[in-house]
């Protein structure tokens, strides 16, 4: 019986250690999970992880583009980059101008009515967007936001190439990600041209137009035309050109649009062929992009010009952003002021979008209230710049806004 209790007792004891050892294990492999959820969460995009759980709750996306500035002495201190950065075009350098208020500029906070806007993680972003290439298309002010970009990522990651893709006027690589980013300068995102009468008694001679500009309203301007097929994500914007009486005198010089080639008779008015360009353009995007790109277009950016226009001694000599009430004086379309075209090159700009796969990246009206962030005349131009930003900037928020919706599409689809 002895050496039965002995035996029961050893197989026994046996028993407890073999659970005693699959407890360690399975202790051992809780731990081990547990620390590669924490690390792989720290190296997750702080904007992109919120954006998954208000979406995991099912609620309704942020519209960020409805809220309020706030001063905030603590915002981007220190700088996200700074007046060294050597993309910044001289004029909008407004740290290096010495403009007054160059640095409460960026102590101004974007609140959203019932969110948050993340400020997007630079490292986090090069890391999620790794082997992407990014691409805006339009005016001097989707460069304004190129820039304000790629000086953001410059800061944390020094390793650049200069590349240009086919027709960009400027382009950069971040070797370590493989992420490329460029900008596709077009006024008018189709193709135009100076156009002078000739001796054949067409059409538009017969009327009695001697000069102009044509456009070709289906035909993009060959600085873009190879972008859809290139970049993976594109940012597009036309607007300021097409209300620029300097530029396209409505009798010396007047827009001229054409459509397969021949002179649309009669001739019809810019609002008119801007809608027909943008049908035309995003049909062309829409046909040419790779497979799983995003396409963005984003609205029209305020000017401030006060007390005139441009070439009017208007100026824009606010230091701190408008008030509601201010803001509808100046841009409300029934009160017909300096800046009017903002608002109605929008009216366009949702109609011809909305019935295309494009992302309406809506920075207007949160531009609106700030007059205080243009160069003015720290731009060193003859004029005050009050429709360009400065850099640091405003442009920089725009930014925050584009990654945040760039990140809630990409867990979307």
């Amino acid at each position: 019986m002895a050496g039965v209790r002995d035996h029961h007792t050893k197989r026994t004891l046996s028993l407890s250690t073999h659970s005693s050892s699959r407890t360690s294990i399975l202790l051992l492999s809780l731990l081990c999970t547990a620390s590669l959820y924490l690390v792989f969460s720290l190296f997750k995009s702080p904007s992109l992880s919120a954006t998954s759980q208000s979406l995991s709750q099912n609620q309704p996306p942020c519209d960020y583009s409805i809220g309020k500035w706030i001063y905030d002495p603590t915002v981007r201190s220190p700088l996200r980059y700074d007046n060294t950065c050597k993309e910044i075009y001289k004029g909008w350098n407004c740290i290096a101008s010495n403009k007054s208020n160059a640095i409460e500029i960026v102590k101004w906070r974007w609140k959203p009515k019932g969110c948050d806007l993340p400020q997007f993680d630079p490292v986090a972003f090069l890391r999620l967007y790794r082997n992407t290439n990014i691409g805006f298309v339009g005016d001097s002010l989707n460069r304004n936001m190129f820039v304000s970009l790629f000086c953001t990522l410059k800061r944390v990651s020094g390793e650049v190439r200069k590349w240009r893709p086919v027709g960009a006027d400027r382009g950069f690589t971040f070797l370590q990600y493989n992420l490329t980013i460029a900008y596709h300068r077009t006024n008018l995102l189709a193709r135009y041209g100076s156009w002078s009468a000739s001796d054949n008694n067409g059409k538009l001679e017969s009327l009695g137009y001697k000069e102009g500009y044509r456009v070709d309203v289906d035909i993009p301007d060959g600085t873009w035309a190879e972008a859809p097929t290139f970049h993976d994500i594109l940012i597009l914007n036309t607007g300021h050109w097409w209300w620029a009486p300097s530029k396209f005198d409505p009798v010396k010089s007047p827009m001229l649009f054409f459509e397969k080639g021949m002179p649309l008779v009669p001739p019809i008015s810019p609002e008119a062929g801007l809608d027909m360009v943008l049908g035309h353009m995003t049909s062309f995007v829409e046909r040419k992009v790779r497979p799983g790109s995003v396409l963005f277009f984003r609205t029209q950016s305020p000017r401030h010009f006060e007390g005139g226009d441009w070439d009017q001694g208007g100026s824009c000599q606010r230091i701190q952003p408008l008030m509601p009430q201010q803001v509808e004086e100046l841009f409300a379309v029934k009160n017909n002021g300096t800046n009017v075209e903002t608002r109605l090159v929008n009216q366009h700009l949702y109609k011809g979008l909305k019935s295309s796969s494009f992302h309406v990246l809506d920075i207007t009206h949160m531009s609106e209230y700030r007059a205080d962030a243009h160069p003015s005349t720290s731009g060193g131009k003859k004029h005050d710049d009050c429709m360009h930003w400065c850099l640091p900037g405003l442009t920089d928020v725009w930014n925050d806004l584009f990654i945040a919706q760039l990140n809630t599409v990409k867990i979307r689809s």
